[in-house]
């Protein structure tokens, strides 16, 4: 089953059992897809793969990452707990993250795939990991690694 009609199911059963702040969140993703494939028109088929849209919902977490911290600097547990909860639902849709160490395997095993030699070869990598492992891997912490490798090697 693809991520958009495993949220059609759930957006229906969140409806059917009533739980209201599930449903909101799980609309919010559906709007936000819906919004991408309407501007893929000009460029595309119209409606975006199950990549893009994990790609998509992993941005929706990292903003709402950035909204706890937030919060929580500011004195506002609350919020914070709001947005940790919209966290939950949208990470039910998307692919399991790679652990640390399949994170570095996939990387040393890209750049030496690529033969990736030097920094001038980190766009590359970094392409080539996004294409493979979109959603499943945290690219602000793998620019790090692929950085290290690169400059170990």
């Amino acid at each position: 089953m693809s991520v958009r009609e495993d949220l059609t199911e759930a957006m229906k059963a969140a409806m059917k059992a009533g739980e209201k702040e599930r449903l909101s969140v799980i609309r919010m993703v559906n709007a936000a897809i819906k919004d991408r494939d309407i501007a893929s028109r000009d460029t595309g088929p119209g409606k975006i793969g199950d990549g893009e849209i994990v790609e998509l919902m992993a941005k929706l977490v990292k903003s709402r990452e950035d909204s706890v911290k937030l919060y929580e600097q500011g004195g506002r547990p609350e919020l914070a707990a709001g947005e940790r909860a919209e966290i939950d639902v949208i990470r039910e849709f998307m692919p399991k993250q790679m652990e640390p160490d399949e994170t570095e395997a996939a990387i040393r095993a890209v750049v030496a795939e690529l033969g990736a030699a030097g920094m001038k070869d980190m766009g590359r990598v970094i392409a080539a990991l996004k294409e493979r492992y979109a959603g499943r891997m945290d690219f602000g912490k793998a620019s790090g690694v692929v950085k290290a490798v690169l400059t170990a090697g």
